[in-house]
């Protein structure tokens, strides 16, 4: 896969339907009052999933993209908590909280098959700097000792 079919990462594509869904169902309902704490922790959370998916994605190697799904994974959760806790203040209706939930859990477990999948795959084993360290060796430090009537002017 290239960064140019990112499209085609069914994962990726979800994770950014879920953050569309995120701005249109679940932020209209928060009160004005809110626009600087939870609406604003919410969108950044939502929109942290597709994001991170897409930079591991685009890293070419299993293991950076493994990481980045994890922050994706973190986000997602960060995405919950502050659903549920829109719902425990009154502000969500009870159908947008199930709704997303269930779309929340849903995503999660495709991200998680997404991670096991990278796992085995190991994409990008091989590349460079998987497996390689970078590294330079210093010349050493010398001092130049001049006899006493050579000395540089």
């Amino acid at each position: 896969m290239t960064v140019m079919n990112l499209d085609k990462l069914e994962v990726w594509a979800r994770g950014k339907d879920f953050a569309l869904a995120v701005y249109k169902e679940v932020v209209p309902h928060l009160p004005v009052d809110e626009k600087w704490n939870l609406i604003s922790q919410l969108k950044r959370a939502a929109q942290s999933i597709p994001a991170n998916i897409a930079e591991g994605h685009g890293r070419f190697h299993f293991l950076d993209n493994v990481r980045f799904c994890y922050y994706a994974r973190g986000s997602l959760t960060e995405v919950q908590s502050h659903i549920s806790l829109a719902y425990e203040l009154g502000y969500l209706p009870k159908e947008i909280y199930e709704r997303m939930t269930t779309y929340a859990e849903s995503l999660g477990k495709q991200l998680n098959n997404y991670i096991a999948y990278l796992k085995r795959s190991k994409h990008g084993e091989k590349e460079f700097p998987a497996g390689y360290t970078l590294r330079e060796e210093s010349e050493p430090y010398t001092i130049e000792e001049f006899p006493d009537n050579t000395q540089p002017h």
